[in-house]
């Protein structure tokens, strides 16, 4: 239906979209889509590919066939996981689109291309309002300095309220918010808008195009209040302009959009506009408002370290300059291969380049130069500086890392990345997997730098860290379905510790007869706390008499070695104890190293077991961020945790960082309540600060577990 709407002018565009032209800075605009999950952006997406010419039929996320979500796990979930790049060509200009995730667990996507843009689109469904999403969405961009564009899409549905959003947008940012926009509406459609700038309405025709109508009485008293915001904002830009909006003048359209222009990019009038993606309504105009308002990489700032001249390289996105790319994200697809995606600082990259790393002070040789749409790879011949690219098949770079020339070579700052702290413990369902596991794991942290996996040997166990639950989950769907390998996820082990509180004094002697030499070591040992957490134990001898020979205390301490890997309490390493050899006896024929070191197991085990043995707890410092309104529910949930809130701290945006010391039990699976709590808004981070002793209660039901397992043969080692 929408095809037949565009008619001829749509297939005049694909055919100029069928080769990827040059561009230089001046005519490029990359622009970051952000918001709430399911607000719109992939549809958004997919409606400005189809009214460029890139496509001649627009996707659905329902049916899986967009663009920008070609990964299985996003048509089958249909909703974005990872950041599409999307370069379309409008009016002589390139527009790198870049389609974001809006759920939080996919936040380092979202980071990694905010941190490669230069503005922003802040997508918000007119029906649902201001979301979370938005929230965060606008923060991202204060964080990068993005000049942004709210854009209210789905105004096609009867209960999308374009004022409403406005209003809530004005209440929460002030006076900086500035309609550039009203819908017009008759039978409660959505048939047109109010342009506030040129002071005329609109009415879409048949074939997509608008024509002037008049403008609704109801508009009027909104067009005139937002209308006069906007003129003080355009007065404020300069005292000439002051003195003619306080004398009564009036000023043209284009001293308005230049004026506006400047604002929008210092972020002091952040526009808002509208229409509905499906219908393609209005999406012409917000491709012109991106051309208009936001600026073009060259009139951009970016700076590095030259690695030689330890310099500041002030690279501007200038042509003329040293060749320089920041690799901002990684693709590594069993199917298409490995992509370095690349954002041009300065310079201009042609095919068979010879680039320096750096980083990994290698050299390579970059052949082809694409553009990827999706993940299509787009041939093209040179790339100027303020472009997005790609260079597939480098093996030796990774995200983060800048390619320049070994003339100069260039280091620019590394995009800040959040970090995971969602764990789960994996194991591979079948043990002949498990190499292949991990290599499917280093390709997929590659691509995805909010994803680690550690390898935790103390415990024997094999953690995954993510940004959240529906993170981790997807990663096992993905290697399930991508590379064909399962892993089971489970509650990961917490890594306690053994220690003695009191003291004992043991003896042990291990005798055993097989016919020949037989095996004789017997000890006499002190044990009690050493007062030094950090060591697992501290030896010491005082042997009188040769009772035990010198030559027998190294398999003593071996014995030692071997006890407090796995305490005899609940099977957990120990810590912190003083053991002292004084006394015992050898036999000078059945006497060997290996009866002395089990002597000392033995000594060990029951030495341990007579002193007060105690279960330490890991304590993790917990910094938790949330709304002012949200500090009550947290910290009677943290308390619920035996946690221990040590203050408050306020922050920027009506904020406060709850400050708290909490077992690291306490912290399982609290990325989900935390956001259930909260409605999303919640974020918080954690570090070991210490161990503590276990109350008696955790103490008595983790030796039980711990005995269980102990029983069934270590079956979960």
């Amino acid at each position: 239906m929408v095809m037949g709407v565009f008619g001829t002018e749509i297939y005049q565009r694909i055919w100029r979209n069928l080769i990827m032209n040059v561009y230089t800075g001046d005519k490029i605009r990359n622009v970051v889509l952000l918001g709430h999950g399911g607000c719109g952006k992939t549809t958004l997406t997919e409606a400005m590919a189809f009214l460029s010419g890139v496509v001649t039929r627009m996707g659905k996320t329902a049916d899986g066939n967009t663009i920008s979500d070609y990964d299985k796990e996003e048509q089958k979930r249909h909703f974005s996981i990872e950041t599409s790049v999307v370069p379309i060509e409008w009016e002589g200009h390139k527009i790198n689109i870049f389609d974001t995730p809006g759920y939080f667990d996919f936040v380092g996507e979202v980071e990694e291309a905010a941190g490669a843009a230069a503005g922003a689109i802040i997508v918000v469904n007119g029906k649902a309002g201001i979301e979370v999403g938005t929230e965060k969405a606008w923060e991202l961009c204060e964080r990068y300095k993005l000049p942004r564009i709210f854009f209210v899409t789905n105004m096609d549905d009867d209960n999308a309220s374009y004022r409403q959003v406005v209003e809530d947008l004005t209440e929460r940012y002030g006076k900086k918010i500035a309609p550039f926009h009203l819908p017009i509406r008759e039978d409660e459609k959505f048939v047109g808008y109010v342009n506030i700038v040129s002071e005329t309405g609109n009415r879409w025709k048949d074939d997509g195009t608008v024509e002037e109508c008049e403008i609704p009485d109801y508009s009027k008293e909104y067009l005139t209040q937002y209308r006069d915001t906007l003129m003080e904002t355009v007065a404020e830009t300069s005292e000439e302009f002051m003195d003619r909006y306080f004398n009564g003048e009036t000023f043209s359209e284009a001293e308005i959009r230049a004026a506006l222009k400047a604002n929008i990019n210092d972020g002091s009038v952040v526009p808002v506009t509208m229409g509905s993606s499906v219908l393609v309504q209005g999406i012409y105009t917000l491709l012109d408002d991106i051309v208009k308002y936001i600026k073009s990489p060259d009139t951009r700032k970016i700076a590095g370290i030259n690695q030689k001249t330890n310099e500041i390289f002030e690279a501007d996105y200038d042509f003329s300059k040293a060749k320089s790319a920041y690799v901002w994200k990684t693709i590594v697809d069993p199917f298409i291969g490995k992509y370095s995606l690349i954002k041009v600082c300065s310079g201009v990259l042609k095919s068979d380049d010879t680039l320096y790393n750096s980083e990994r002070d290698s050299e390579e040789r970059i052949g082809k130069l694409y553009v990827l749409r999706g993940n299509k790879p787009i041939e093209v011949p040179e790339l100027h500086a303020g472009d997005i690219g790609a260079l597939a098949k480098l093996n030796d770079v990774r995200t983060g890392d800048t390619l320049s020339t070994k003339a100069t070579p260039i280091a620019y700052a590394k995009t800040e990345i959040s970090t995971p702290y969602t764990y789960m413990r994996y194991k591979a369902k079948n043990k002949g997997d498990i190499d292949k596991v991990s290599s499917a794991l280093t390709k997929m942290m590659a691509e995805d730098l909010t994803l680690k996996n550690v390898n935790d040997a103390e415990n024997h166990q094999t953690l995954i860290y993510g940004m959240g639950d529906q993170h981790l989950e997807i990663v096992a769907s993905k290697l399930a379905n991508i590379y064909k390998v399962e892993i089971e996820l489970t509650q990961p082990k917490v890594a306690f510790r053994e220690t003695i509180r009191k003291n004992s004094d043991v003896e042990y002697k291990y005798k055993k007869q097989s016919g020949g030499h037989g095996q004789y070591g017997h000890v006499k040992m002190r044990f009690e706390p050493s007062q030094d957490p950090e060591k697992a134990y501290v030896f010491e001898e005082c042997v009188v008499g040769g009772a035990v020979p010198k030559n027998y205390f190294p398999a003593v301490e071996k014995g030692l070695d071997a006890s407090v890997e796995s305490g005899p309490l609940a099977a957990y390493p120990v810590v912190g104890v003083k053991a002292t050899l004084y006394d015992g006896s050898y036999h000078p024929v059945d006497s060997s190293e290996q009866a002395f070191k089990m002597a000392t197991i033995q000594a060990f085990k029951k030495g341990f077991m007579e002193a007060g043995p105690v279960l330490l707890e890991p304590i993790a410092s917990l910094k938790v961020t949330v709304p002012d309104s949200y500090t009550g529910d947290v910290m009677g949930d943290l308390n619920k945790r035996r946690g221990r809130v040590l203050g408050m701290n306020p922050v920027a945006g009506g904020k406060q960082v709850v400050e708290a010391e909490i077992p690291m039990t306490g912290l399982y699976g609290y990325c989900t309540v935390l956001r259930s709590m909260t409605g999303g808004r919640g974020t918080y981070e954690y570090e070991f600060i210490r161990y503590e002793q276990a109350p008696s209660d955790v103490q008595e039901a983790e030796v039980k577990a711990r005995a269980e397992q102990v029983a069934n043969a270590n079956a979960d080692e």
